[in-house]
């Protein structure tokens, strides 16, 4: 059973018809090729698996030569009919940091293509899922195995589309304040705000509803998600959005992206007077250096470093403010929002490496924990989930304290919108317990960051080599059940619903009420209520 760091980003359909997903359509896309009409030419999808796919169609000019740094332009037309049957490039990235990599070229410049999965290419008005993937900015890409969009398609007649788009420093190196010319902020945003544009103008010809438009995505993706939801571009193109396992509240500043700018020429070795050097640079140059010591990204959540890495920032204009360190952008108000995380989120990070810390002792907890905490707050931290979560390990503890500050600021995003009081939003923790025990240790999983991938797009057919999602037990099989139906609820009505889950309240300060997404989902009014007090009552120096 694998463990790698691919896995950043039910059963069978009769496993799954036995815990009550619903049955594909049947009598549709058994075979052959359905045709589309865009703004830009046709295109031919493959019908398969019950869905039309339309894989790889352009949304951009590609961004090679003197288009590196810039931002995106519209495709160029094309006469006859293209054939989309095949999944695109991914991003300059990695090479193999990610599930499904056979399954699509090896990473490119070329990379601004988006997929499309639907029930059919008619004229219905289906709502579309418009999904980032995840990866930290760095890797990933929307053709990965887990965020698949063929069982979602069939299984809950919505439209899903998902797009590469330019990441790391190809993405967001900032040469605005360092040179003239029309050098772009934020180019990878402004290649998703592409893509989600051509999908608003283009989608109603692949079946799909462009004034019924939901932006979700996961980890970086959920970090991308809210920088579109800040975005005022951006706003006139979707009606709702997800926000999973990242909680932004605040961007690095464009200062700081052009600090990085500036130590990125130095390593290249270029002054500004050469910047137009970077032009002819190869791809595989700048990847080293976005590979060295001067590519540590900011994470998907929390304030940015110093110097921050390689991805969304403050840049004024196209991204004009923090998204809810100071309250919700406004241009979003009227947007229904889900936010959460997983339970046990930072699990995952600990993966990679030797198994000692599942097995920590409590002297172990406190040394992990003492480059973060000292003295009486040291105390308090452990003295407080040890009384909020009785009979937990050591190690168990490790990681729920170093989950909470990601759930913390998570509940930062819904007070910030439940502070607008113009749309609801709606609070969820996935806190199925996943039993596969880590390798080498009697810990099981839980809920790792990452986890939830498979679930809410129903493919707990896929990826079952990998440690994260080679559980096929009946509880799983519901979990999947539940979570993709209420994420295709929230789709379809902007209120997350599904067959066998109680009714979802939004959240607001009074009940702060949860879903706790399982294989019997429940509503928690304020979960893990003393952690949550920990933090608002801990001294903003502290640590």
């Amino acid at each position: 059973m694998k463990i790698t760091r691919r896995a950043m980003i039910g059963g069978s359909l009769a496993a799954a018809a036995a815990v009550g997903l619903p049955l594909p359509a049947q009598g549709h896309g058994r075979g052959g090729t359905d045709e589309a009409v865009t703004r830009y030419g046709r295109v031919r999808g493959r019908r398969e698996d019950g869905i039309v796919k339309f894989l790889g169609v352009p949304y951009a000019t590609p961004p090679l030569g003197k288009l590196r740094f810039k931002a995106p332009k519209p495709p160029r037309p094309w006469s006859g009919v293209r054939d989309t049957v095949n999944f695109p490039n991914r991003a300059y990235q990695v090479a193999g940091a990610e599930m499904g990599t056979g399954r699509m070229p090896a990473p490119s410049e070329d990379c601004l293509y988006l997929n499309i999965w639907t029930p059919a290419a008619d004229r219905r008005r289906r709502p579309v899922m418009f999904y980032n993937h995840g990866g930290g900015y760095m890797i990933g890409s929307g053709s990965a195995t887990g965020q698949d969009g063929t069982n979602l398609a069939r299984l809950y007649d919505v439209v899903v589309v998902e797009s590469n788009h330019r990441l790391g420093l190809l993405g967001y190196l900032f040469l605005g304040d360092l040179a003239g010319g029309d050098h772009a902020a934020n180019q990878g945003m402004l290649d998703i705000l592409a893509a989600l544009r051509w999908t608003s103008e283009n989608i109603q010809h692949f079946g799909g509803d462009p004034d019924n438009i939901m932006v979700w995505g996961e980890s970086g993706g959920g970090a991308k998600t809210a920088a579109v939801y800040t975005m005022p571009a951006a706003a006139p193109l979707f009606r709702k959005a997800s926000i999973e396992s990242a909680a932004p509240l605040r961007f690095p500043t464009r200062s700081g992206a052009t600090a990085r700018a500036e130590r990125t020429l130095s390593l290249l070795g270029l002054t500004k007077a050469e910047i137009p050097k970077l032009y002819d640079i190869p791809a595989a140059r700048l990847l080293e250096i976005q590979q060295s010591e001067a590519a540590n990204g900011v994470a998907p959540w929390g304030d940015p470093a110093p110097l921050p890495g390689f991805g969304a920032f403050v840049d004024g204009r196209i991204i004009p403010r923090h998204p809810f360190a100071d309250g919700a952008a406004p241009w979003s108000a009227g947007k229904p929002l889900m936010v959460g995380t997983c339970r046990d989120e930072t699990v995952f990070f600990s993966l990679f490496g030797p198994p000692d810390i599942f097995r920590i002792d409590e002297a172990g907890l406190r040394s992990r924990l003492s480059g973060t905490y000292q003295g009486a707050e040291l105390d308090r931290i452990i003295a407080t989930f040890r009384r909020s979560r009785p009979g937990a390990t050591p190690a168990q503890l490790y990681f729920a304290i170093t989950t909470s500050p990601i759930w913390r600021d998570a509940i930062k995003i819904a007070e910030a919108k439940a502070a607008q009081h113009a749309a609801p939003v709606f609070m969820y923790q996935l806190a199925y317990r996943n039993p596969t025990v880590v390798p080498g240790t009697d810990f099981p999983l839980g809920s790792p960051h990452a986890s939830d991938i498979n679930l809410k797009f129903a493919n707990t057919d896929k990826n079952l080599d990998d440690i994260l999602y080679a559980d096929r037990s009946p509880g799983r099989l519901a979990t999947a059940r539940h979570m993709s139906g209420l994420w295709a609820g929230f789709a379809h009505t902007s209120r997350p619903h599904a067959a066998g889950v109680p009714r979802w309240p939004s959240y607001t300060p009074k009940t702060r009420s949860t879903m706790w997404i399982d294989a019997q989902c429940r509503i928690v009014d304020d979960p893990d209520r003393a952690e949550r007090l920990f933090w608002e009552n801990r001294p903003s120096t502290a640590g």
